[in-house]
């Protein structure tokens, strides 16, 4: 049985999925989650029905943590032993976060494309640096397969110099300072969907949210522009991070409260969003479950900017013709979409409160302006198919 893995991972955490290769052809055996790899570890595995097929909680306190993350494909690969013995592997897919400039397409990587990818870490100090771990991590299990790259930022490649670009002086620009947008797995996941619903050209918003969120305005299924720009912390207000933020209040907690870069890092990144709002959580269920101001706040917020930002999208399409939603938010709060689509109406969108209560595909009515879908996004899918699509 031929089977490609790919590999998904933070610094805390792992994700996986098996899949078989007949042909042209993807089938999704497991799904492997690692969680807090840094303390004690959960490890889960399910099948493609979403049955948990394992949890344990496996050790690496041992371990160093710069093989941690080693230790836990080997745990993973541990079990496909003993649980599939006639699975072969043919390739892992990596999804790495940063591709700068120079990659706009998926790679197989070589010591080259390792060195080029290092010099990318300053632009994703948070991301890059584990992206390479696991791909050095699988080298060393699995020498002799080919590792395929899958770039975050690939999607957002063609947009114009108008939205990539930065009102800096240029020698800035030409660094590498620039907007590059992330979740781009996600979105071209997307669009191949709707690719298949035969509304592929539709002038669209797609909301990829959950703790980690943004939006994407793509036009004749291609990416125009995003909410998030240089980095992952930029645009909507998310679990942890403040999206969109005066660069002067930077500079202000700089001089006034004498923050270093690490600790102004750690706010925007870890303490901000949807926890720093509601001091109770980072998780949009216990928001919803508090029942506190505070949490109704975050909410409100985090949903009053999402529909901000399909105004500013509609304008970069000059025009709006459909909205998705996708993400583990977008996908299952019935109560978020609601306050989005509600601050939306002027844009002519009427939906089902029925059909969208039950997270149903379409949600819009007949008589809207606008169609609105909601579908299930899958990263995992989207890097074994970019996999395929290379070592075919």
């Amino acid at each position: 049985m031929k089977t490609i893995l790919t590999v998904n991972g933070g610094s805390s955490s792992l994700k996986c999925a098996l899949f078989e290769l007949k042909g042209n052809s993807l089938t999704l055996l497991y799904g492997f989650k690692l969680g807090n790899i840094l303390n004690t570890a959960r490890f889960r595995v399910k099948d493609a029905s979403g049955t948990i097929l394992e949890q344990s909680t496996p050790d690496y306190l041992s371990v160093p943590m710069e093989e941690r993350h080693q230790a836990c494909l080997q745990t993973i690969l541990d079990w496909l032993n003993q649980h599939l013995p006639e699975s072969s592997l043919v390739a892992i897919g990596h999804r790495v976060v940063h591709g700068g400039g120079d990659f706009s397409e998926p790679c197989v990587i070589s010591n080259e494309i390792k060195a080029q990818l290092n010099a990318l870490i300053p632009l994703a100090p948070l991301h890059q640096p584990y992206n390479l771990r696991l791909i050095e991590a699988c080298q060393a299990l699995e020498p002799t397969l080919p590792q395929i790259a899958c770039f975050d930022t690939m999607f957002h490649s063609k947009q114009s110099n108008l939205e990539k670009n930065y009102a800096l002086p240029r020698q800035y620009t030409d660094e590498g300072v620039r907007r590059y947008g992330f979740h781009g797995l996600s979105y071209e996941f997307i669009q191949r969907q709707l690719n298949q619903l035969q509304s592929p050209s539709l002038n669209t918003v797609v909301c990829h949210l959950g703790a980690g969120a943004s939006m994407c305005a793509i036009k004749q299924g291609i990416s125009v522009a995003s909410s998030m720009g240089f980095t992952a912390v930029d645009g909507l207000p998310m679990g942890s991070r403040c999206g969109n933020i005066d660069p002067g209040v930077l500079l202000y907690l700089q001089r006034q409260h004498q923050m270093d870069a690490d600790e102004i890092e750690t706010l925007i990144y870890k303490q901000s969003g949807w926890l720093g709002v509601s001091g109770i959580s980072s998780d949009m269920l216990e928001l919803h479950r508090a029942e506190l101001p505070e949490a109704e706040e975050a909410i409100e917020m985090f949903c009053y900017r999402a529909a901000l930002e399909i105004g500013r999208l509609s304008a970069a399409l000059e025009g709006l013709e459909q909205i998705v939603f996708t993400g583990g938010v977008g996908e299952n709060d019935a109560d978020v979409r609601q306050r989005i689509l509600n601050r939306c109406r002027w844009l002519g969108i009427t939906y089902s409160e029925d059909a969208n209560q039950k997270n149903e595909k379409l949600i819009s009515l007949n008589d809207s302006t606008v169609t609105v879908r909601v579908i299930a996004t899958n990263e995992e899918m989207m890097i074994a198919t970019h996999v395929l699509e290379l070592i075919s």
